[in-house]
This record gives C-alpha cells, structure tokens and sequence, in this order.
C-alpha cells in the first residue's frame, strides 16, 4: 500500500515539473471530454422532449385541412403559431371511419402581432374539455377541475404566473395554471382554453379588438384521434383520407419518425467528428508520454536499480495520465455544459427540433461516463509508453538518459 502511494505522489510531482506540458495535455483531454458530453447531452435532451411531447400530445392521428398539412407540422414540431379552419362536420364524420376509437377537436389561433406586452410567439389552443385527452389529464391531477369561463392554463415559457390577467383579443382571461416543461414549443409556449371561451373571444373582438378575429362555432383547426386496438395509426391515417375529401391525416409516429431520422443524421456526424477529435488527442498524449518516458530514461533506470520494479514503472506513467486526465474531464465537463447552456437556443431555432434536458439520473449517468471518458482516454494513450518504460533494462536506461 505505502508503495503505491509512493507512485501516486511522485506522479502527481513529475506533473507539477512539467507545467506546460501538463497544462496541454489537460486540455487535450479537456476538448475531446467537452465536445463528447455536449453532444451526448444535447442529442438525449432532444430525445427526451420528444418523448414527453409525444406522451403529452395523446393523439395517433391528427386530422387538419389537406392545404396546411406543412404548417400543422409546424405548429407541432416548432410552436409556431398558426391558424386554419375546417368545418366542424369533420369531427363526426372521423368519428364513424373503421379503426377510430376516441376524438376530440382542436382549435389553433395565432395571436394578434400587437397583443399587449406579450409574446407573439404564443400559440392560442382551444380544446373541447368533454372530449379532450390531452390537457384535461393535466388539469384532472393539477387543478382538480375543468376550466370555466374565460380561464386559461398556459406552457412553462409563456412569462406569466397563476393569478394573472391576459388580454387577447380584447378579452381578459384569468391564468389558472403552468404545465411541467416538455421541450415542446407546441406545449412550452402555448396558451389553453376551452371551444367555448375561444368562440366567445372570436365573437366579442368585431367590437372590443383593434384586430378582430373571425371564426365561427362550426370551425375547428383540427382533430386528434387515438386509435382502437389492432389498428396501426398509419391503417387509420389512410382511411380516414379515402373515407373524407379534403382532409390530410398525419400519423403522430410519421411525425416522430421524421424528427428521429433528423436525430439519426446529426448523431451519425456528431459521432464522425467525436472519433476523429478522439483519436487525434489519443495520438498526440500517447506520442506526448513517449516523449516523456524517453526524457526520464535516467531517472526510470535509477528507480528500478533502487528495487522498483516493472509494475511499478508502469504505474507510475498511467497515474500520470489518469491524474493530468481526471481533472481534464472536469474541466471538459464543465466547459462543454456552459457551451451548450450559451448556445442551446441557436441549435435549437435552427434545427427546429424539441430540446429538454434529461432527469437528474440520466444527468448524473451521462456525467459519470464523461469522467470515466476522460480517465480511459488518458490511460489507453500512456499504455503503450508504459510498457515500454517498464521493460528497459535499469543500466542501460541510466545510460541512455546521461
């Protein structure tokens, strides 16, 4: 034992005479750990909030006009708010096609540009609470009651706390509540209400708003359906299509499939540039150690002619690494982490993909294999220097090192 702790403090020595190169080495494995965790982080966060998204959102199949399939995948996609109408008819005729076993309307309104002291980003949702499956589970175990009158629940991102007053459309609407964060801009950065206080807003704006709002009671943006048991959303998809003209039924998975083959993509050429950063820092601390070994071939042969032996020599060069890459790791985790907290919101705005970080203990995984990484990465470059300073022969290595 007391020799091993030997090892460790003349390791810790031998770095400390060698600041700059430590110092470079550290950094090395400081990129390579950084770069990994970031993208590691960044590529679960987006996996997360799709799962979330995916789960809050409830339907198989959403139901929207034919000519604005493109922008119902925006607005679930994105959050971007937009509005679109169909009859209200759709809804019973969804409800009588084969396969189709609940459904509820949806209506989308995007908010006036001049809305007071708000977000125009925010999308307006009104939802039918008798039917609905996808805000009424929240409200249920939140708020222990549906929403009534002119009362809104709102996303994690929208600026405003239970209690406060919004006007849209000339309308004042009462906050209620803020839902858990999805990574979903269609969830994060929405506002809920129910058909009713929607239709009523629409009717009263012609002569409270500066920018009234047409829509009447027979107008719905859309129809969420879940499917009955045995039938595939893509089966349902379909004959909800052949079954009524002038409609587009996106499977809530072709959605999802999209957005993973997008994950697919930038993981494929994340993972290409990491090997590569990798295994270049590999080369450059394992050619750095070599380096170092055939500097101290004096000092290596004098310890073993003093009774070190061969595992101790070759201790000694990978407790170098482990110690110059332990802290490497840190500092890449901490580096990486702030990186990504800075520019999070550029990646995300040009990707147009959902983005939620993990739970603490996926957290907690993800950081423990980014130390382990950075560990392994030191001692995988310094075994090969150290099997070689371990086999030289104690006279010769004196002799080489004069």
């Amino acid at each position: 034992m007391g020799t091993r702790l030997n090892i460790v403090s003349v390791a810790i020595k031998n770095i400390r005479r060698k600041v700059i190169r430590s110092i470079l080495l550290l950094l090395a494995v400081t990129v390579v750990t950084g770069t990994i965790f970031s993208a590691t982080l960044f590529i679960s966060s987006m996996r997360n909030a799709l799962k979330i998204g995916t789960y809050r959102l409830g339907a198989d199949v959403l139901v929207v006009p034919e000519k604005y399939e493109a922008q119902a995948r925006s607005a679930l996609l994105a959050g971007k708010p937009e509005s679109f109408y169909m009859d209200k008819s759709v809804l019973d005729k969804v409800k009588k096609v084969e396969g189709v076993k609940d459904v509820s309307a949806q209506l989308f309104i995007k908010p006036a540009n001049f809305t007071c002291c708000f977000n125009v980003n925010t999308f307006l949702v009104a939802f039918d609470p008798k039917t609905d499956f996808t805000v009424a589970p929240w409200l249920a175990s939140h708020l222990g009651k549906p929403l009534s009158g002119n009362e809104i629940i709102t996303g994690r991102l929208v600026p405003v706390e239970v209690g406060d007053t919004i006007p849209f459309y000339g309308t004042s609407f009462k906050v209620m509540g803020t839902m858990e964060p999805t990574g979903m801009n269609f969830f994060d950065r929405s506002v809920f209400m129910t058909m009713n206080a929607a239709y009523n807003m629409a009717a009263e704006s012609k002569s409270r708003a500066m920018q009234p709002i047409s829509i009447n009671r027979d107008q719905i943006s859309a129809v969420l359906v879940k499917d009955a048991e045995g039938y595939s959303p893509d089966r349902v998809a379909i004959k909800i299509e052949n079954a009524i003209p002038g409609v587009k039924a996106i499977a809530s998975d072709k959605v999802i499939s999209t957005v993973r083959k997008q994950l697919a993509g930038l993981l494929k050429g994340i993972v290409a540039a990491s090997f590569i950063i990798w295994l270049l820092a590999l080369l450059m601390m394992g050619f750095a150690f070599y380096m170092i070994v055939n500097e101290r071939q004096r000092e290596l042969g004098l310890m073993m002619a003093m009774g070190a032996k061969k595992r101790h020599i070759f201790g000694l060069i990978v407790n170098e690494a482990v110690w110059i890459s332990l802290p490497g790791g840190v500092l890449g985790l901490a580096t990486g982490s702030a990186l990504l907290y800075l520019f999070k919101d550029t990646l995300r705005h040009s990707l147009k993909l959902p983005y939620l970080l993990p739970g603490a203990s996926t957290l907690a995984e993800l950081v423990a294999g980014a130390v382990l990484f950075a560990v392994l990465t030191g001692i995988l470059s310094s075994l090969i220097p150290a099997a070689i300073a371990s086999r030289m022969e104690p006279y010769e290595a004196v002799r080489k090192g004069e």
